[in-house]
């Protein structure tokens, strides 16, 4: 139970947390040596207490934040009995809740007059881990000892000694070695950071003030999630998403949500198919994130933002050996995406049928790539993650449309794409467009955000390009009825262009081009929220003045005919079309 603590100083402690957060994120992002590090801040941040539960999350990727919470137990139980001041803990697998291989933790126990008192965690998107193909993903591995190496629970640092011979263990196996050094000295910066922020919370106020603090914070976040719950009906809902067939001959699979409300719990259990030969299983730590966030999607809490919020929810991620709830040796590196948004879409929908009145539409899937090759300049090898490439819309909500290239779903918000002349200065490539593409966004009353679309062509050498994800065969999930009539535009793709003839890919590949040649990605929009026809005709003029939709497109899936010399609306016709 908590001790009482004044709200002011309950304020000033949680400002210092939230503060000691952003501090790690800055870090990251000023010291990172990947542009997945410093340009598009593909890492999270949080502080856990000595139980260990978390308390305090940063605003960052979701996929990440919502695995932490099981990782860092399974961290603390592998340790358990071996956790020394100075120590620094590093890890990956999934088989001890890690997201996936890619994402690489740092755990870093904060001791204060000998008393283990927090972790200060930091989860990163290293841009190789090793493996067959660059960058990880790897769309032909069969089995997860055929996608990279895995790094279970082991030290880096013991006992404040530097592990060198473990840390040349891991570098000597990843590709872009300098890149994925200067991250994990990135990572460990940032853990350095929280640590001696929270050293000075604790000798300004006490471990046992700041404990009833975070008690507290805890258990307001219990709370909220508890009040909302008990606005619910009681009863069982049911949601299902469809995973499109990724194209190595599986098909398309359905995964199933179940919620149950019960006063003021609730009960989530995931149905999904039988684990498969391919890239998309997802491991138990990663589910839970795709749970989670479906979860919070309905919720809109407001913060503190912590392990309190999952109190009354429990969840059963079904059968293992499934889809969701994948068993060694399932190959998963894409899962973070695949098949984690479908997933996300499965709880929103059950949790939507319980609660209509806080529907919203799903944002884009992500459908990216990854380049690699040797850079003419310096005769290295560079590897990179190009999350401008999976840059989707957000989807439509009851008040407003959808923000564009904000996604995709995993992300949430949280990622940036980063200058365009900061990649081409970091790699051997031009970069012919990236901009926001007509129709993409879901139609409705609300009309969901647009996707981009990212064209590359390496310069004075050969590059290997890697696709990922999915969204290429089924558009963004719409709500409230939404429906889309013109189906091309609002799925993904990539489109290799050469001098003699132009190919487009539907399915994840592994392809090469060469100078003069390019590759463009395309990423879906988000959805639309509610009946296309409803929507104001000045809004569908103002779209079609801003290049957002066609003329086409205003008419056939808005019903809003437009003079194309002047982009006036014709009454008459739209009376008659909406008719």
């Amino acid at each position: 139970m908590a001790t009482h603590v004044d709200p002011i100083t309950l304020a000033v402690v949680r400002g210092a947390l939230e503060t000691t957060q952003r501090e790690m994120t800055l870090t990251l992002e000023k010291t990172g040596r990947s542009s997945v590090f410093n340009l598009a801040h593909d890492y999270s941040n949080a502080l856990f207490d000595h139980f260990p539960e978390m308390i305090l999350q940063g605003q960052d990727i979701p996929i990440h934040l919502g695995s932490l919470i099981p990782a860092m137990k399974a961290v603390a139980e592998f340790f358990d009995g071996d956790v020394q001041e100075g120590d620094v803990i590093y890890h990956n697998d999934p088989a001890y809740k890690g997201s996936h291989i890619l994402d690489c933790c740092m755990y870093k126990p904060v001791f204060y007059k000998g008393e283990l008192v927090f972790w200060t965690v930091c989860k990163g998107h290293l841009t190789d881990i090793g493996g067959p193909v660059p960058a990880g993903y790897n769309p032909d591995a069969k089995e997860i000892y055929a996608e990279g190496l895995r790094i279970p629970p082991v030290k880096l640092w013991e006992k404040g000694k530097r592990r060198d011979d473990v840390i040349n263990l891991l570098l000597t196996n990843m590709r872009a070695r300098r890149d994925q050094e200067g991250d994990i000295n990135a990572q460990f910066g940032a853990c350095r950071v929280g640590e001696r922020n929270l050293l000075a919370l604790l000798d300004k106020y006490g471990v046992d003030t700041v404990k009833a603090c975070i008690a507290e914070l805890k258990d307001m976040a219990d709370r909220q999630m508890r009040s909302l719950i008990r606005d619910v009906p009681d009863g069982v809902y049911q949601g299902s998403a469809v995973l499109e067939d990724a194209g190595h001959g599986f098909g398309e699979m359905e995964i199933t949500s179940t919620i149950t409300v019960t006063g003021d719990q609730l009960h989530i259990a995931v149905q999904s198919p039988p684990q498969i030969p391919y890239f998309i299983n997802s491991y138990e730590g990663n589910s839970l994130s795709g749970v989670y966030l479906g979860l919070m999607m309905f919720a809109q809490l407001p913060p503190p933002y912590n392990e309190g919020l999952y109190r009354c929810v429990t969840v059963d991620l079904g059968e293992k050996g499934t889809l969701c709830n994948a068993v060694e040796p399932a190959p998963h590196v894409n899962c973070t995406t695949t098949p984690m948004e479908t997933l996300t879409d499965a709880v929103r929908q059950a949790l939507e049928q319980a609660a209509p009145e806080r529907v919203t539409a799903s944002w884009g899937h992500a459908s990216g790539i990854n380049i690699a090759g040797i850079d003419p300049r310096s005769g290295e090898q560079y590897v990179t993650m190009v999350l401008a490439s999976i840059i989707s819309g957000a989807g439509a909500t009851q008040v407003m449309d959808g923000w564009h290239a904000v996604g995709p779903l995993c992300c949430f918000g949280a990622l940036s794409s980063g200058d365009v002349e900061l990649l081409e200065y970091s790699y051997p490539i031009i970069i012919h467009r990236y901009g926001l593409l007509q129709d993409s966004g879901g139609a409705g009353k609300f009309r969901g955000g647009s996707g981009t679309a990212w064209v590359v062509e390496p310069r004075g050498h050969e590059m290997q390009v890697i696709a990922f994800g999915e969204g290429r065969q089924i558009p963004t999930m719409g709500a409230a009825g939404a429906e889309n009539r013109l189906l091309e535009p609002k799925l993904g793709k990539l489109v290799v262009t050469t001098p003699e003839q132009e190919t487009v890919h539907k399915h994840n590949t592994i392809i090469t081009i060469k100078p003069g040649e390019r590759v463009t990605n395309i990423n879906p929009g988000g959805g639309g929220y509610g009946l296309a026809l409803e929507r104001d005709p000045e809004a569908v003029q103002q779209d079609v003045r801003n290049g957002l939709v066609s003329l086409e497109a205003a008419e056939l899936e808005y019903g809003v005919k437009l003079n194309p010399e002047d982009l006036s609306i014709d009454l008459a016709a739209t009376d008659r079309l909406r008719g």
